[in-house]
């Protein structure tokens, strides 16, 4: 298949990539009302690749019923309004059953996230990664990576032996180490996504992204929109001053290792009567005294 076949999954990934939260029901499943609302507010908020099962999803926390449940729900809300990059992961089996079912229910992309195995060679790295993208040729495959060892000569060489591997979602919080990375693996050949969100975007952007991943999309996706549409137009003053109005929230997420990214977006939404605030372990709800912040921050935002 030619890379002519991924110009709309491409073009989806050069965006603003939203990550959904997925809500908890009172009795610890998923909420599937709310979820289908949460949905929807952010397609009619101009919201248009969703990547379900993601980090800010609590991919790790939900079983593969629960994964499951959370493509099907994302696909049929997405209709013709949104592309569907959906995350994979896990063991190479687990994973590529989760790429074809994302494939049946109408899923174009997929981004297989970084292996959590506590022993990743580089060329054990490309295996795991082409296991994957050739169990499923039509669709596009984004890699997920948060490792700083890993060279850019190797996306080179998986996407050598798997055309499908359109884009990556680059997470390491390294500007330049991004910057080299795009360089070696081959700057035009892949769609960059800035995969820390927001607070990187700009800095990511200069040096060759053109999408970004977003949880706090969830909360306010004018605030995530303004920000691609400046960077797009080259105005960085512009990105820098929505980066401001953003950068409190997104300390709180990052603090302590990231140990609150879930928990302070779900926090935002139930301090809007949006979704509830549980999260599943190993994260776990704000205390009492640092939610009105929270609260404060996503009230002031033009929603």
């Amino acid at each position: 298949m030619s890379s002519v076949a991924f110009e709309t999954q491409r073009a989806a990934l050069a965006d603003v990539v939203a990550i959904p939260v997925t809500p908890f029901a009172e009795d610890g499943s998923v909420d599937r009302t709310a979820h289908r609302a949460l949905l929807r507010r952010l397609l009619d908020g101009g919201i248009r690749t969703l990547t379900p099962n993601g980090n800010t999803g609590e991919f790790y926390a939900l079983t593969p019923e629960e994964r499951r449940l959370v493509t099907e729900l994302t696909v049929e809300e997405a209709g013709e309004r949104a592309t569907v990059l959906v995350g994979v992961g896990h063991d190479v089996p687990t994973a590529v059953a989760s790429a074809r079912h994302a494939r049946e229910r109408g899923a174009r992309m997929v981004m297989v996230h970084q292996p959590v195995h506590p022993y990743v060679s580089q060329a054990g790295w490309v295996d795991y990664h082409r296991a994957i993208a050739e169990s499923v040729p039509e669709l596009g495959v984004v890699p997920y990576v948060r490792n700083a060892q890993l060279p850019g000569a190797r996306l080179a060489e998986l996407a050598d032996a798997c055309p499908n591997v359109i884009g990556v979602k680059y997470a390491v919080p390294d500007a330049a180490k991004f910057a080299a990375f795009a360089r070696d693996a081959g700057l035009d050949r892949f769609v960059w996504v800035a995969g820390l969100a927001e607070p990187y975007a700009p800095s990511y952007f200069s040096a060759g992204a053109t999408g970004f991943t977003s949880g706090l999309v969830n909360v306010a996706p004018a605030v995530s929109l303004n920000m691609i549409e400046a960077l797009r137009s080259g105005d960085y003053p512009a990105a820098m001053k929505v980066w401001e109005q953003i950068r409190r929230f997104e300390e709180l997420r990052a603090a302590n290792g990231s140990a609150n990214n879930v928990t302070v977006v779900k926090e935002a939404l139930a301090s809007l009567g949006l979704c509830r605030r549980d999260v599943r372990p190993p994260s776990r709800q704000l205390p009492e005294e640092e939610r009105a912040e929270v609260a404060a921050i996503a009230s002031g935002w033009s929603l």
